[in-house]
């Protein structure tokens, strides 16, 4: 008999980060082979598909595996390629599949010296192979004299620190250039004089890290990633040799694309990695999709490209949004109004997104801007012969281009399903001010040539929002913070229940192969965290209260930052005792980092240590003093957040699309935003079994429906998403589904929302009507059809999975 298809393979996935040992500081790490000692746990725990994190050789040190400086090569201290080989025939052991996730956008170059490529194009210049591999900037009028400025000086004087250090001193073969800890290759035939003289003879050229000068496209602002030219097929081919090794040896079941966005060329990547791939492998890339306002749809998917989906911040928007209250935004938003300067509402975080998109692209992103106009002024110039061009004030065209680029609803405009964005906002910036309609027409001129300046523009556009949005404004809005998450909509609170079914039904037509997430790398607060925090959309009364007794008696440097780390404080506060030493430490962790991106009273570059002590006072103060507050409130709410994350567990997997279950998120969890969701996890506990044993709700919920899906992949990958009739005065809080193949339902749930306002018994005289046939409720057995009323059905639990019994 043969085993599971490729595609079945991967009806779920669990995701593992992966950590050299290098990166750890007791030496473990959790490799290759870690993950395949973890398999059979895995497979017991009816897992489809292992989920890796970046394999390839990283930075030395690298906590995550981003940022990759040898992409024809996994790491070896992750174990090497005969690791994967062996995790692999794991895997397929058990019936398995095998997802590995790729960076084809940029490369780590924050130490030159471990990343060859990046060494021999600084060393050599154009002379080099790969000196087209990276998105260099040498256009005379770059700010460096044409060479490749490398922001790492902590002053303009501190050229005159560089440290010439001959072969014979360094393990090198050549000459370098050093500066301090940092090390650059010296071109053949220029190591001689001083090192003043020995670096202007260089290819690069090292500035202020505060000037506005840099030598190459970078991930978002993060110099330390340099941009890949994945458009030149020759880049392309030799970053991606692994890769083929990877489909052609049958390793991987599927492949996650790290930032699309990024590249020049998204669609076009796409159809060369598909043609690389096959068509039976499946393709997810990590796109954020806008998330639309009230009367405008979300961003969907381009449809020329031909992957299976996204990694899932879609569907993770709408799960939020299905477990927040919004009977609570009137409260909430006052709230808002009162500590966080704003209602938090679609108004503000649209007028606040478009000012600090403004912000980030004149100050952060100057660099880029200043190449964009550049590009814009050549391509004019060749329409034009330069005329017009010349016509145009630098200030003007800036601004036009910064206007255009914070009217962008989307991280990128130039897909084609989004064509007639961009002349739309054109059209409205030069009737709301006219003083800059010749630079508009410099700009529409240019982007309609498809060139250059409307792939720049593209990417500009993709790493402002990005920074203004998931690294800004999300760490300011204050509402309710648990829709602070990226591809969130925190201006919009809460979903109906038809809304949402509506969505999914969509969803399980269009992309059936989606991948949905709760967790992962990169959110701001883990999946229970965010749950509990929803509850406030339904006590903002008692919400109320509590702010105002804990600022009464503990007040913080700042009500705005208090009233946002509050909420995260009560999302992560232990139901039972205080926090732990380790819970308080990452509580000042996670205050470091919120503050400093959310760039209000200190940020990342202009620390203001005195109110940073301040807050971390007063965190202090309130884990020494607070707990006689916060402890009974947290008690009050705690049985409605997991409520909260069990119905969002059950719904995403159950729903349509590739779930996949974040390392540890099998059980309760706390994590906040990365490093800390990529905590090593306890694995000798949930190896044990003495969390199945001990009836470990989330565990229970999650190891069913995980085999159910990998018992029933026709119905949950590819079935229909159809909704059970729900009647009775409490029908709008009841989410009631079943997945369908061929018009016969096979498997579903049924839950009830709102737990910390409505009791089952509130939901008497509510019932379903369920599909015809008898059906098994899970986990306790009992059989149920036709009419079931609701305050039996779901008096013991929030949520109930039902199977269908009969053939």
């Amino acid at each position: 008999m043969s085993g599971p298809s490729r595609i079945d393979r991967v009806s779920s996935t669990y995701r593992l980060q992966l950590r050299t040992p290098a990166s750890d500081p007791d030496g473990h790490g959790f490799t290759l082979a870690d993950a395949e000692n973890l398999v059979p746990y895995l497979s017991d725990l009816g897992v489809g598909a292992v989920y890796l994190s970046p394999i390839m050789t990283a930075t030395p040190g690298s906590t995550h595996g981003y940022d990759v400086v040898d992409p024809t090569t996994v790491s070896a201290e992750l174990g090497g390629i005969d690791a994967l080989r062996s995790l692999r025939a794991a895997c397929r052991a058990h019936g398995l599949g095998l997802v590995v996730d790729i960076v084809p956008n940029h490369l780590g170059v924050a130490e030159p010296a471990a990343n060859p490529w990046w060494w021999d194009a600084l060393r050599r210049g154009p002379d080099s192979p790969y000196f087209s591999f990276f998105d260099f900037d040498t256009e005379p009028e770059n700010g460096a004299d044409g060479k490749i400025a490398i922001p790492v000086l902590g002053s303009p004087d501190d050229v005159a620190d560089l440290v010439v250090v001959p072969p014979s001193d360094t393990s090198a073969a050549k000459a370098e250039l050093h500066f301090y800890d940092h090390r650059f290759p010296v071109a053949p035939g220029t190591g001689d004089g001083t090192a003043q003289q020995v670096h202007d003879r260089q290819h690069y050229r090292l500035v202020h890290w505060r000037e506005p000068l840099l030598g190459y496209r970078r991930f978002f602002t993060v110099t330390g990633l340099a941009g890949l030219r994945q458009e030149d097929p020759e880049v392309f081919d030799a970053t991606h040799t692994e890769v083929r090794r990877w489909c052609e040896e049958d390793l991987v079941d599927a492949i996650r694309v790290d930032h699309p966005d990024g590249l020049a060329d998204p669609v076009g990547y796409a159809r060369r990695l598909r043609e690389l791939a096959g068509d039976d492998r499946v393709l997810l890339v990590e796109k954020i999709l806008a998330p639309g306002t009230r009367t405008t749809p979300p961003e969907v998917l381009e449809p020329a490209m031909p992957v299976d989906g996204t990694t899932g911040y879609d569907a993770l928007r709408l799960i939020d949004q299905l477990i927040v209250d919004e009977r609570g935004e009137g409260r909430l938003s006052e709230l808002s109004r009162r500590y966080s300067g704003g209602p938090g509402d679609e108004e503000q975080v649209h007028a606040q997104s478009a000012e600090l998109k403004r912000q980030i692209v004149a100050e952060d992103l100057a660099p880029e801007l200043a190449r964009l106009a550049r590009a814009v002024r050549r391509e004019a110039a060749t329409e034009h012969d330069g005329s017009v061009s010349d016509d145009v004030e630098e200030s003007l065209l800036r601004e036009s281009l910064i206007s255009v680029i914070a009217h962008t609803p989307f991280y990128r405009a130039d897909y084609p399903v989004l064509r007639g964005t961009l002349p739309t906002i054109l059209a409205e910036l030069r009737r709301q001010r006219p003083e800059l309609g010749p630079a508009l027409v410099l700009v529409a001129g240019s982007l309609a040539r498809g060139g250059e300046a409307s792939t720049r523009l593209a990417q500009v556009t993709g790493a402002a929002t990005a920074k203004a949005e998931e690294d800004r404004l999300f760490y300011r809005l204050g509402r309710l913070v648990s829709l602070n998450e990226v591809g969130g909509s925190p201006g919009h609170m809460g979903l109906p229940v038809e809304a949402f079914h509506l969505s999914m039904a969509e969803r399980a037509r269009v992309t059936p192969l989606a991948m949905t997430a709760l967790s992962t790398h990169d959110t701001k607060r883990g999946e229970d965290v965010r749950a509990r925090i929803s509850v406030l959309s339904q006590v903002p009364d008692e919400w109320a209260d509590l702010v105002s007794r804990v600022f009464a008696e503990f007040p913080p440097p700042a009500e705005d930052a208090g009233y946002f780390l509050l909420q995260v404080i009560v999302g992560v506060w232990p139901e039972l005792g205080g926090p732990t030493d380790g819970l308080r430490s990452r509580l000042h962790d996670y205050a470091d980092k919120s503050l400093r991106e959310a760039a209000v009273h200190t940020t990342w570059t202009d620390q203001d240590a005195d109110f940073e002590s301040g807050m971390h006072r007063w965190i202090d103060t309130l884990v020494n003093s607070g707990g006689r507050i916060l402890g009974p409130f947290v008690e009050r709410i705690a049985p409605a957040g997991r409520d909260n994350s069990l119905i969002a567990k059950a719904v995403q997997l159950l729903g349509p699309g590739i779930p996949d279950v974040y390392q540890g998120t099998e059980v309760w969890e706390d994590s906040l935003v990365d490093p800390d969701n990529r905590r090593f996890v306890d694995y000798g506990t949930l190896r044990s079994g003495a969390v199945a044993r001990a009836g470990h709700p989330k565990f229970v919920l999650v190891r069913e429906l995980l085999r159910l899906r990998r018992a029933n992949p026709a119905a949950l990958t590819s079935g229909a998403y159809v909704p059970i009739p729900v009647h009775g005065p409490a029908a709008s809080d009841v989410v009631a589904f079943t997945r369908t193949v061929e018009g016969r339902a096979g498997v579903g749930m049924i839950a009830r929302r709102r737990t910390a306002v409505l009791s089952a018994e509130e939901f008497t005289g509510t019932a379903v009507l369920l599909p015809e046939g008898s059906w098994s409720v899970r986990p306790d057995g009992a059989t149920v059809s036709g009419r079931v009323d609701l305050g039996e059905l779901l008096a013991e639990s929030a949520v109930v999975v039902i199977v269908r019994e009969d053939d």
